[in-house]
């Protein structure tokens, strides 16, 4: 949705306040492009108040000197004096009128600026004026600042020169900072008595931004044809075009910026997961020139002059499992700076403060109810996993009393896929067979293969490891066209595919006994539900939830005190899984069997800032307790408890409890016809669009879960190497694919392959006619015909 053209260049006008002189400012800049010979346009998006007073009306009264080539337009004019808001609220009592949202508005003043792009004959200039203040309401309430965010126009702010002005522009520029906005100049009156100016020039020259005083304009005569000849001596008097010309030179850089950081990329990033050898050059750059909701803004050099430069493009993988609201969220943006003010960064040994705190509380409250009593905190995912394993790992060795090299030779239970980071330990804790690896890399431990679960042929299939696939009839569910009997997990405990599940982990568990190169088991870690980095391996939860039972039932000698642990230290990865990214907030009530360490992190802070937290339960807890500093779980990170991330991670809690109860959310469980309970399944990705998909000659199973969906492509060759997933949905990432109605918004997709499996993140908040497109775009990418998705 941004907006940057090589042959338009671009301003917004904000105000620091309502009667700032914005109107009167902007008509003297664009009076001053005129004198450029270039051709200006001037946009008011709403207007209200009388015709005659109104700013479009007043910039066209004094530009008839150059009214050839300077054209002003309103979009939303209202009658009523009163602010937007309001004045879109009266005109709704009228049946004839509806009050307009944010995206239709959006939508209408891009729309525009695109038609003054294409019709402009060689370079021009455009001036967006505001209505009031940087915070003051539009046609649905939503203030300016956030309404206008999605356009990310480069800024003009206009200062407040009265009493108080100081104040009132510096809270306008820190309000534009705070949402990302570049602030390209400070204009304002001179005013002698106050002059504020003479503050603000230092303040902001210091902060790289040009502030101009201006004369302000004479006393409003009680006569029009007079009023206007002195209006008129007043505009040709000012001396303005310096401004304009360091407009046009910092438009020019922003360009110029934006077309040498993909060579610049080249030669200095090393990225992750990437195949340098496989980039082919500039253009297989993404340049992110801004991201706001759950859409980049990518630049494209290839564009024409009147197209704008800057293409949306969705972030089809939510930044790598992260995204909660989308980037760019006011309220975390002001979570972090709150926080930032208060605290910077403070040391957390033996000490506390309000937002780690109340974190912890909720999270005690939330995902470790009934089972956890302690939280650890750390810098992400995988330093959360690390911590994991340590406390597992001594936990064990206290209670089997090892001591020297029999504690160093522990390995962990698992699933074959699993993943749990990319540091040391972490990678320790899987399986060597998988990519991710490095030469210290020593898998310590063993890994069963799990069944799985996909949706194929329009109905639900448990695919069994060649271990277990005894029976042709134990491939599907015995209710096969109800997704949610699979999830079951409590209804099906008990059943054949149950009891076989129990006597194969029985006994592989017991042959490891005497297996040769198989280190001491001390701890069961799982990925519950999804092994997610290992390709999306949807996991059937009878196996996870069988596999917890019999480890806890093969240690007799484990005592009885309520809450400790039970054969193996079980720790649960929710890493990717938790915090609603399924559709749940924990994956413990529908697996019915509680950990005795887990890990958040990912969607934790919302993806604005790194943090993780481990949970454990006092039995964990305990084996650390001691009077001795050698016995304590010696382990810390410089960014402990990072009170910005904290902050962060509060506001993020309080944003999908409100979330949870949304109409958007209620009518993707009934979509799924799941009730809204802690256990239930649901999906914000359609049905209907899940099932069809699966029937596609290209696929070989689909699943879809909460904000996920996961596609794997038919490969003979397969695994994360694959490049086939990643070729067959190449299409997607064009901006206009002749995919969606042609009235509809066009973007790109940047998204992410996992060998031949292509996986799709949603936020918790994506609107659903965002996803519906997206759904267009993957069926017409898969080779189908988007009639037949019925």
């Amino acid at each position: 949705m941004s907006l940057l053209f090589k042959n338009l260049r671009i301003h917004q006008i904000f105000g620091a306040n309502t009667d700032v002189g914005k109107t009167i400012l902007t008509t003297a800049l664009v009076r001053a492009s005129a004198t450029l010979k270039n051709e200006v346009f001037y946009l008011k998006p709403i207007s209200t108040g009388a015709i005659q007073d109104a700013d479009d009306e007043h910039v066209m009264r004094h530009s008839s000197t150059f009214k050839d080539r300077i054209h002003a337009h309103c979009l939303y004019r209202f009658h009523v004096p009163v602010s937007p808001h309001l004045a879109a609220q009266l005109a709704a009592g009228d049946e004839s009128q509806k009050i307009v949202s944010d995206n239709t508005f959006i939508n209408s003043i891009s729309s525009y600026v695109q038609r003054c792009a294409s019709s402009a004959n060689g370079p021009a200039h455009m001036y967006v004026e505001t209505a009031g203040g940087v915070h003051s309401p539009t046609l649905s309430g939503v203030t300016q600042l956030d309404c206008y965010r999605p356009l990310f126009l480069p800024t003009i702010l206009i200062g407040d020169s009265r009493l108080g002005g100081i104040s009132a522009t510096i809270s306008a520029y820190e309000s534009l900072l705070l949402r990302g906005y570049i602030v390209d100049a400070i204009l304002l009156f001179r005013e002698d008595y106050y002059r504020n100016s003479e503050f603000l020039t230092p303040y902001f020259a210091e902060r790289g931004i040009k502030v101009t005083a201006i004369d302000a304009p004479p006393p409003k005569a009680s006569d029009a044809s007079e009023n206007f000849a002195s209006t008129e001596r007043y505009y040709e008097s000012l001396d303005i075009l310096p401004t304009v010309l360091d407009l046009n030179t910092r438009h020019t850089q922003r360009l110029a910026e934006l077309a040498s950081m993909p060579r610049r990329s080249l030669d200095a990033f090393w990225w992750p997961f990437v195949q340098h050898g496989l980039v082919k050059g500039e253009k297989d750059v993404t340049v992110i020139d801004s991201a706001s909701s759950d859409f980049f803004s990518v630049y494209d050099a290839q564009t024409p002059p009147e197209i704008s430069s800057l293409k949306p493009q969705l972030d089809g993988s939510a930044s790598w499992w992260t995204q909660a609201f989308g980037h760019a969220h006011p309220a975390l943006t002001l979570a972090a700076a709150r926080a930032s003010g208060r605290y910077g960064h403070v040391m957390f040994p033996q000490a506390t403060h309000a937002p780690a705190l109340q974190l912890a509380e909720r999270l005690l409250d939330g995902p470790g109810k009934g089972w956890a009593s302690r939280v650890f905190f750390s810098d992400d995912g995988s330093t959360g996993m690390e911590i994991a394993l340590k406390m597992a790992l001594r936990a064990f060795s206290v209670r089997e009393g090892l001591g020297g090299k029999e504690r160093k030779n522990l390995g962990v239970l698992g699933l074959k896929g699993s993943y749990h980071g990319d540091t040391i330990g972490a990678m320790d804790a899987c399986a060597e067979e998988g990519v991710y690896t490095c030469e210290w890399h020593n898998a310590k431990g063993y890994w069963l293969d799990p069944p799985t679960i996909s949706i194929q042929q329009g109905r639900p299939v448990i695919t069994l490891p060649p271990a277990l696939a005894t029976s042709e009839a134990l491939f599907e569910p015995a209710e096969s066209d109800s997704e949610s009997w699979v999830y079951d997990v409590t209804g099906r405990m008990g059943t054949p595919l149950a009891e076989i599940y129990h006597g194969y982990i029985s006994r592989t568990l017991e042959g490891l006994k005497s297996a040769r190169g198989v280190p001491r088991l001390a701890a069961l870690v799982l990925e519950p539900l999804v092994m997610g980095a290992g390709g999306m391996i949807f996991v059937d939860p009878l196996f996870q939830r069988v596999l917890v039972d019999v480890v806890r039932e093969r240690d007799p000698a484990s005592p009885d005190t309520p809450g400790s642990w039970r054969g193996l230290p079980v720790i649960y990865d929710e890493v990717f899984v938790g915090l609603y990214r399924l559709g749940m907030q924990s994956t413990i009530p529908l697996l019915g069997a509680a950990p005795d360490i887990s890990v958040n992190a990912k969607i934790l802070t919302g993806g604005l800032v790194p943090l993780a937290a481990t949970l454990a339960s006092d039995s964990i807890f305990r084996a650390f307790y001691s009077t001795e500093k050698a016995e304590a779980l010696l382990h810390g990170h410089s960014y402990t408890a990072h009170a910005l991330g904290c902050e962060v991670a509060n506001e993020t809690m309080s944003l999908i409890e409100k979330e949870a109860r949304s109409e958007a959310w209620l009518a993707a469980q009934a979509r799924w016809e799941a009730p809204s309970t802690p256990s239930s399944v649901w999906s914000f990705w359609d049905p209907d669009f899940v099932r069809a998909v699966s029937h596609l000659d290209t696929v070989a199973e689909v699943m879809a879960l909460g904000t996920v969906l996961s596609i794997k492509v038919k490969d003979s060759q397969g695994g994360y190497v694959s490049h086939s997933a990643q070729t067959l949905l190449h299409s997607i990432k064009e901006c206009s694919d002749g995919s969606l109605p042609s009235e509809a918004p066009q973007f790109s997709v940047h998204f992410r392959t996992l060998g031949n499996v292509a996986y799709f993140m949603t936020s918790l908040n994506t609107a659903p006619e965002t996803i519906r497109l997206l759904e267009n775009k993957i069926w017409n990418a898969l080779g189908t015909d988007t009639s037949n998705k019925t």
